[in-house]
């Protein structure tokens, strides 16, 4: 039971002293989690109370489902934007239907990480490596804050990639609103000062470092507060300020999402790459945040979790969720020790809904806009481009290809091309698997590559090492590869495959080995394997295989030099 509701494992011994602990990390969260979630609805072109939703049953879900003491779920910008390209492509902005089809998104990528979850399908994220999945997040951060720009600058744009947006931005920048300008940039700068500066005056001030924490993660919170007095006083949404409007009040609407098989169907690819990202940012931040207590994620279960969050979500008027970097690290900071802090969380944004919603409604717009931007700039990691042309040119392709094609042509058709190419590049890597001829080190058993030590070499013994498993996509490369040794070496008898590096072989490996030995034997050369694991000899030997091979298999590389090296007269 424990296994299928971590909240067993954690709540029989949950204490007073751990309800204080939650309770303060649950205030810190709520008070940035208020206006993330209104900015990030309307960043997914959807009303911003629907953010508000979004954010109360899909934590409690998770508390109950979740493995992860600390991790806060809600809306995320990169979700938020995923959400607006796909839903976007079905349905207008600011119409029931964008609302409806948004609450099915959510429903369905709840059902898709539940599926994976029953399927033990979650390996699927590792396709998305780290060079992709950062450059994705690099380029997501820069296209939503040029996305953003509009609401600053109080001016009408448009576009799904950065050259649209940009070109629309200029040519509208004749209309731009002053009133709105100067409380948009005016919050962007204001955020950014809190972000930076606030606390560590505040700790020289003398406060305490608890009571500074909450103080900073307040500056949105006091941007809101303040912007609102200022439409009140001057009445600027008649100046040509663009305000939040009226918000519903009340609980959250509990209904099943629309039962349209065609949107379904629409909105399924969208669901399946919003569950993939979702889940391994959720995962990432997760495991980096137990492994800094020594507790325990199970990946599969943080799928459950993650699929009850977001059906969660779906029931209660919300769209997609996923675990929040930046609000998982200040619950984390902020003291929080179980699941439980996301439930305090959930009753502070629940009490927010009911009875803070009426202030809300000359909330200016550009406020929420500068509150994105300043939260993504913060995902932009310009430095990792550097760093993966450094290490691996391979590695950057992929994530230059995520980067442009986020950027030029959209979201979801920069994580595709990222992802695929990442996978292409893979199997071109290991078609050509690193292969070395290798000799003994004198006056040891150990045997290293020619190229790169002074060892000893038989000249009638030819021992290659190859540093890959073999599988279909190298194994044409391997026969090749030995046919050539062979053929530039007259004198040859004996010919090692040195296997420490494998792991598997496949059928078609398999088969290339047959052909390799049934030929060299032809040739009066004898094939022989060295150092071949357990699990490769086992499968070895469910088929078929040593009943042709006419070799040896060697458990050292030594043995088998010193049982085919010609004896010394």
């Amino acid at each position: 039971m424990k296994s299928l509701f971590p909240i067993l494992d954690w709540a029989p011994a949950y204490s007073k002293n751990t309800a204080l602990n939650d309770l303060v990390a649950a205030l810190i969260v709520t008070i940035m989690l208020v206006p993330q979630s209104l900015a990030y609805a309307m960043l997914a072109g959807l009303p911003a109370y629907v953010g508000l939703y979004a954010s109360i049953l899909p934590l409690v879900a998770y508390a109950v489902f979740g493995t992860s003491r600390v991790l806060a779920v809600g809306p995320v910008a990169v979700a938020s934007l995923m959400t607006a390209a796909a839903v976007g492509e079905v349905a207008a902005q600011g119409t029931a239907s964008y609302l409806e089809a948004s609450i099915v998104l959510a429903f369905l990528s709840g059902l898709v990480l539940l599926g994976m979850s029953v399927l033990r399908l979650g390996f699927l994220a590792n396709f998305l490596s780290h060079p992709v999945v950062s450059g994705f997040i690099t380029a997501s951060g820069i296209l939503i804050a040029a996305s953003q720009l509009k609401h600053v600058l109080g001016i009408a744009a448009a576009g799904d990639s950065l050259p649209e947006i940009v070109i629309q931005l200029f040519a509208g920048l004749g209309q731009v609103n002053l009133y709105t300008a100067i409380i948009g940039v005016g919050a962007i700068i204001f955020l950014f000062w809190v972000r930076k500066r606030l606390k560590p005056l505040l700790l020289r001030a003398g406060l305490r470092p608890r009571l500074a924490e909450i103080l900073a993660k307040a500056g949105p919170v006091a941007a809101i507060a303040v912007s609102i007095l200022a439409v009140l006083a001057f009445g600027l949404d008649q100046q040509g300020v663009k305000i939040v409007g009226e918000i519903p009040g009340g609980l959250p609407p509990f209904a099943l999402p629309s039962f349209n098989l065609d949107l379904w169907w629409q909105l399924l690819p969208s669901a399946v790459l919003i569950s993939l990202v979702g889940f391994v940012e959720s995962i990432s931040v997760a495991q980096t945040l137990a492994a800094k207590r020594r507790q325990r994620i199970v990946a599969n279960q943080e799928l459950v979790g993650l699929g009850t969050a977001n059906i969660a979500s779906a029931l209660s008027g919300g769209y997609p969720v996923t675990g929040g970097f930046a609000r998982s690290v200040v619950n984390y900071d902020a003291g929080a020790e179980t699941p439980m802090a996301g439930v305090f969380t959930a009753l502070g944004i629940l009490c927010a809904t009911l009875f803070l919603t009426p202030l809300f409604r000359l909330l200016p717009q550009a406020v929420l806009a500068a509150t994105i931007i300043v939260a993504v700039l913060s995902l932009v990691d310009l430095g990792a481009i550097r760093r993966i042309w450094n290490y691996s040119k391979t590695d950057f392709a992929a994530m230059a290809v995520t980067i442009a094609t986020v950027l030029l042509v959209g979201v979801e058709a920069g994580i595709t091309a990222g992802m695929s190419l990442s996978l292409l590049l893979f199997l071109w890597r290991t078609s050509r698997p690193h292969m070395a001829i290798v000799g003994q080190m004198p006056g040891t058993q150990h045997y290293r590559n020619v190229s790169r030590h002074d060892v000893i070499c038989e000249p009638s013994v030819l021992t290659i090492r190859v540093d890959e498993s073999l599988y279909f996509a190298n194994a044409r490369y391997l026969e090749d590869s030995i046919y050539a040794h062979v053929a530039a070496r007259p004198a040859l008898k004996h010919v090692v495959l040195m296997c420490p590096a494998v792991n598997l072989i496949d059928a078609s490996a398999l088969e290339s080995l047959e052909a390799i030995s049934h030929r060299l034997d032809s040739a009066g050369v004898g094939f022989h394997l060295s150092e071949v694991k357990g699990p490769v000899m086992d499968a070895l030997k469910r088929s078929d295989f040593f009943h042709h091979f006419k070799g040896r298999v060697f458990l050292s590389q030594y043995e088998a030099s010193q049982a085919l090296a010609p004896a010394q007269p």
